[in-house]
């Protein structure tokens, strides 16, 4: 129950927000002295290998090489990051974009400075056994999701391969493990590729005595189907982006993000470390695969690290505008409207890492190969 998917959900960015508005001014995060300026940024979850790049920049000393003092803010299941950022509770935050996007049509005033994870990394995974192999197997069988504003990819998966998610298949709240696929209570689960499919790998299959392997489960891969949605990006408050001094802020804080991840690229060993290292509840082992898979999300980066492509960024509004869930909701009752999102100071920011000697552009990255062990100790 690790990754960050119950945070910033539809329904609950809906009630939260309905009485906050815009960011509290009187109560600023952002403090300077002796030149120094202190920066909280909000994560979606508890520490992990997803938000890798930013223990990086803290511990290497990236942010505070551009002035910045930065406190990173642990998620938790009753902690929407793009709530605490538009409250003024937060400079910036974390979150995935179509559940940022619902928060910001409940009133939000938040803009995706940076789309740090390019890529999706949702799966559904069965049992190959099970002959299941794309969404259109789904048809009468037990589909687990975690809901919450998780589930529209998959279900604009399923409605792409023409299946009713109300009707032709048996959906089942899936719990934070994948427990009910193990114990085959359901047919297919959700999984994050750096975090509930790993599980699998680390578990005990009954049949051999040793751990599971890749081949004993197929994967539908919402990239591949074309229903992915963008995920971890960094968003800001729309209102502080009028000032000049928050805008140079921001391309400062964004600088020294982009120089965390290219850190994390090339050292994902020491990343591993560090993270494990700020209390994480998970395993080298996992951390290490996690790191890896989250490596995935962010690299290459064709355009450099954190610009949003416009493609994907449309393709994400779009699911969010059609897709319907079981009872008939969409994430989105109509396109977005203001500053939703700029590529503007992430621009500079790359610019600037790449002055500096960094590659922003990873065109040589190589994913490792990880052997999980059990429990993903």
């Amino acid at each position: 129950m690790r990754s960050a998917r119950l945070i910033g959900a539809v329904a609950a960015a809906g009630l939260v927000l309905a009485g906050c508005g815009t960011a509290d001014t009187d109560k600023p995060t952002t403090t300077t002295s002796g030149g120094v300026t202190t920066v909280k940024l909000q994560l979606q979850w508890f520490f992990q290998a997803q938000f890798a790049g930013y223990i990086a920049a803290v511990d290497k000393g990236f942010y505070k090489e551009q002035g910045l003092d930065v406190q990173l803010l642990e998620g938790g299941v009753d902690i929407v990051p793009q709530t605490v950022l538009a409250t003024g509770k937060a400079d910036y935050a974390v979150a995935w974009v179509p559940k940022a996007l619902a928060s910001r049509e409940q009133g939000a005033g938040i803009t995706d400075v940076g789309q740090i994870f390019a890529r999706s990394g949702t799966y559904q995974v069965a049992f190959a056994s099970s002959g299941i192999k794309s969404p259109a197997d789904f048809k009468g069988k037990k589909v687990g999701n975690w809901g919450f504003g998780n589930e529209f990819e998959l279900f604009a998966g399923m409605t792409k391969a023409g299946l009713d998610p109300g009707k032709d298949v048996t959906l089942v709240q899936q719990q934070f493990d994948m427990q009910a696929l193990l114990k085959k209570e359901i047919d297919v689960a959700q999984a994050m590729s750096y975090n509930e499919y790993a599980q699998l790998l680390e578990a005990t299959n009954p049949a051999t005595g040793a751990l599971y392997k890749a081949e004993d489960f197929s994967i539908i891969d919402w990239k591949t189907v074309g229903t992915s949605m963008l995920q971890d990006a960094v968003w800001a408050n729309t209102d502080k982006l009028k000032d000049k001094a928050y805008q140079d802020q921001t391309v400062k804080f964004l600088t020294a993000t982009i120089k965390g991840w290219a850190y994390c690229r090339d050292k994902p060993e020491e990343c591993r470390d560090m993270v494990v290292a700020k209390g994480s509840k998970l395993g080298k082992s996992h951390q290490l695969w996690q790191m890896n898979e989250v490596n995935k999300l962010v690299w290459p980066a064709a355009k450099g690290v954190g610009i949003i492509d416009e493609a994907a960024w449309n393709q994400t509004v779009d699911i969010s505008l059609t897709t319907k869930n079981q009872v008939g909701d969409t994430v989105l009752k109509k396109k977005p409207e203001g500053l939703s999102y700029t590529n503007d100071y992430m621009q500079k920011a790359v610019d600037a890492a790449k002055a500096a000697g960094v590659d922003v552009l990873g065109s040589s990255f190589t994913p490792q190969t990880v052997t999980l062990t059990a429990g993903g100790a």
